[in-house]
């Protein structure tokens, strides 16, 4: 049976993830506490050992009454080609759902299902096999896929460890060119990490949302998430100015030995000056110089058709010449299945109707 360790010092928490091959950002210490300040999820941190330290997750719990749910963001983080530790720590999970009267536990590991588009000629597809043997061990033990993805299923990642050159030669033709356009139409980049920036940067996230209509929080949810990772050393903003104007913003979170493109926003004006590929590219080039070794665009379709409203998106990351991945998703155990039925089915109803009320408190939907 395996020990699970509470860890309530950050230093030690870092240590025990970043010992572990999938430690991720949202596993963090600062994920937690921003998560508990922002959203009111309770953080804990656990280390599960054997002889040492072979797992680590941060559970983020909500009460639901005299009942609670549990989430564990992106975790938890373990050697999954190890079948023998991912069967001891699911089970100690499903153990502790049980004594804590939880309606479901979710997890969502950073595992890889497989790479590349069923079905596609120019994505070719391919089963991971870790990943795959690890569905099948949650299927075994009943947990069920999830309705509620949380986070991106799919994404798109892109490998730092080549030179430049080779960066930019794997990147469509025209990707590169748009690249190249900015700089020559006066585009400069530059770092943002001042309050200044952080009020630029959401003012064009305003404008990006209200073009593609999608709905933002408002500006203190972003400033306190961008300023508490910035000081923390885990994620950093860039601005794409000309002639003084900013036309575009990036914020790039990393974490162990990969960068995330978490944010991205964009003026309506000057966009012919190709602003956001300029960006990405020196977002690239600072991750690069860093240290890391791999870049996440952070989202792709769940269904790879142009109906998908990622697609326009998925397009754009889809230039860089990156690999499309496909992780497992998140998986739910629940203890009591009636009771799980009934929560899955009332909670959509409910988080409608708060969402309906919270609405004259949203940004205008302007799709224009």
């Amino acid at each position: 049976m395996l020990k699970m360790i509470p860890i309530t010092n950050r230093a030690a928490w870092h240590s025990a993830l970043h010992s572990l091959p999938t430690a991720h950002i949202l596993q963090s210490w600062e994920w937690g506490d921003f998560k508990h300040q922002e959203t009111g999820w309770q953080p804990e941190r656990l280390a599960f050992e054997q002889e040492s330290i072979i797992a680590a997750a941060s559970l983020l719990t909500r009460q639901v009454g005299p009942l609670r749910v549990i989430y564990v963001s992106k975790g938890p983080a373990l050697d999954y080609s190890n079948p023998a530790h991912v069967d001891q720590v699911l089970e100690t999970l499903e153990r502790l759902a049980r004594q804590r009267r939880a309606i479901w536990i979710k997890i969502d590991p950073d595992v890889i299902a497989g790479t590349g588009i069923p079905g596609s000629a120019e994505h070719p597809a391919q089963d991971d096999p870790t990943g795959q043997r690890v569905i099948s061990q949650l299927r075994a033990r009943g947990w069920r896929f999830s309705a509620s993805q949380v986070q991106f299923r799919n994404t798109i990642t892109l490998d730092l460890s080549r030179d430049e050159e080779a960066i930019l030669a794997a990147m469509n033709q025209s990707t590169r060119r748009k690249v190249r356009t900015g700089p020559k139409k006066g585009v400069t980049v530059r770092l943002a990490d001042s309050a200044a920036d952080f009020q630029t940067l959401y003012d064009l996230y305003r404008v990006t949302g209200a073009r593609q209509g999608f709905l933002i929080r408002p500006p203190d949810y972003y400033h306190t998430a961008w300023s508490r990772f910035m000081e923390a050393g885990l994620a950093a903003g860039f601005l794409a100015e000309w002639e003084g104007r900013a036309l575009a913003g990036l914020v790039l979170f990393h974490f162990g030995p990969k960068a995330w493109y978490f944010y991205g926003m964009s003026a309506n004006e000057e966009r012919e000056r190709m602003p956001t590929y300029q960006l990405q590219w020196e977002a690239m080039r600072w991750a690069k110089a860093q240290g890391y070794a791999t870049y996440d665009f952070w989202g792709a379709p769940n269904e790879f058709v142009e109906e998908d409203p990622m697609w326009g998106v998925f397009r754009f990351k889809e230039g860089f010449g990156g690999t499309v991945v496909r992780h497992i998703g998140a998986w739910d155990y629940a203890p009591n299945p009636a009771l799980y039925w009934a929560y899955e089915r009332l909670m959509p109803r409910v988080i409608a109707l708060m969402r309906r009320r919270a609405a004259p408190n949203q940004p205008p939907p302007n799709h224009s």
